[in-house]
């Protein structure tokens, strides 16, 4: 019988995070409590800008778009924020969406599989995503059980389960 595998990664569905970020959009420029404090959020390049008049608006802001995150069944450990900063009279925030395991963490978790996971289970780094195999079904959910109960600093998803 041959080997049964998964791929363990980190990916951000982008159109979901574009809809988290009209929608949060939409309700700034609706809501009252929003009303000439110059609140906006939308892309700049690759980040995501937020801007507003005052700091504690930005992180109003902040908190729609991951409330709107959430609710589009994305892990706020994708979304990288900075520190909001002042930008004249204006103060700024940018965030990104980390994607990928880099080659440290795919280690992390290998070494995690290996030290407590079932016996018969292999783990290769794969570029940015983790290739997980072995011979028993059983022993693949229990890795992704195990994998989903630790607590990693980075969204993870499986995919391509054979």
């Amino acid at each position: 019988m041959a080997d049964s595998s998964f791929d363990i990664v980190s990916k951000v569905d982008r159109q979901e995070v574009d809809n988290a970020l009209n929608q949060a959009s939409k309700e700034i420029s609706q809501r009252y409590d929003f009303k000439g404090v110059g609140a906006s959020i939308e892309w700049s390049g690759e980040r995501i800008e937020i801007r507003a008049n005052a700091e504690e608006r930005v992180n109003a802001v902040l908190d729609i778009f991951q409330t709107k995150l959430i609710k589009r069944g994305i892990s706020l450990k994708a979304l990288d924020s900075g520190e909001p900063q002042a930008s004249g009279k204006d103060f700024k925030l940018f965030s990104t969406i980390k994607e990928g395991i880099s080659t440290d963490d795919a280690k992390k978790v290998a070494k995690l599989i290996r030290d407590e996971g079932p016996k018969g289970v292999k783990a290769q780094v794969q570029g940015d995503e983790l290739r997980v195999s072995s011979k028993s079904r059983d022993a693949l959910q229990e890795v992704q059980q195990l994998v989903k109960g630790a607590d990693f600093d980075f969204a993870v998803q499986f995919v391509n389960y054979r």
